[in-house]
């Protein structure tokens, strides 16, 4: 049970997790950002431009739906590592990492194969990475403290219920005590549960 865990805990299994996420997004919206790209001769053309275009539609957008759409998507897959790891570097570390992969490959293959349209549209390109990288920055280091404080206060409520639980008063003399005791300290009155009644008889 603890590695299944450990493994769904791992940053490989979350990556793959996100990216699982973004496609299938993907996939019920069929979102789709139009790429130029420069003529070519070459008969691997048509591949190259598909892996082009498949990975600019993760994160690029001309459209107000586009940029919903984007955001949208990526807020989500950002939860994943906020909820899992209880610590904001490890979250946005990670969410940085995924949104760095098909960053990484659209940037390197659009350039590589399609020098011209790419030198175009790189400034605009590159605000809207830049601008969505700090949007994913700030909501993974803002929600983990939210979702810190609030499980430290479940952990502060809980410690309250225990010491609650554990309190008890003699019927003698009205002594009361943060724990259980079998005498009562003020009254040498001996205590004992008895059908969820606490029952006083003298030592």
């Amino acid at each position: 049970m603890m590695k299944i865990k450990s493994l769904f805990k791992s940053k490989l299994m979350v990556f793959c997790i996100q990216i699982l996420i973004l496609l299938i997004f993907s996939a019920i919206f069929n979102y789709q950002i139009q790429i130029d790209f420069d003529s070519s001769t070459d008969p691997r053309a048509g591949e190259q431009q598909f892996i082009i275009q498949f990975l600019a539609n993760l994160f690029l957008y001309n459209t107000t739906f586009g940029f919903l759409y984007i955001n949208f998507t990526w807020v989500i897959v950002s939860l994943l590592p906020i909820l899992m790891f209880n610590n904001f570097r490890k979250a946005y570390s990670m969410n940085l990492a995924t949104f760095f992969f098909p960053n990484f490959f659209f940037y390197v293959f659009y350039w590589r194969y399609s020098i011209t349209s790419f030198s175009s549209v790189f400034p605009t390109f590159l605000v809207e990475t830049v601008a969505l990288a700090i949007t994913l920055v700030i909501i993974s280091i803002g929600l983990s403290f939210v979702l810190k404080l609030i499980r430290s206060e479940e952990k502060k409520i809980d410690i309250k219920d225990i010491e609650l639980k554990n309190r008890s008063e003699c019927p003698q003399c009205g002594a009361k005590f943060d724990s259980k005791p079998e005498y009562c300290y003020n009254c040498n009155t001996y205590l004992k549960e008895e059908l969820g009644e606490i029952i006083g008889s003298e030592k």
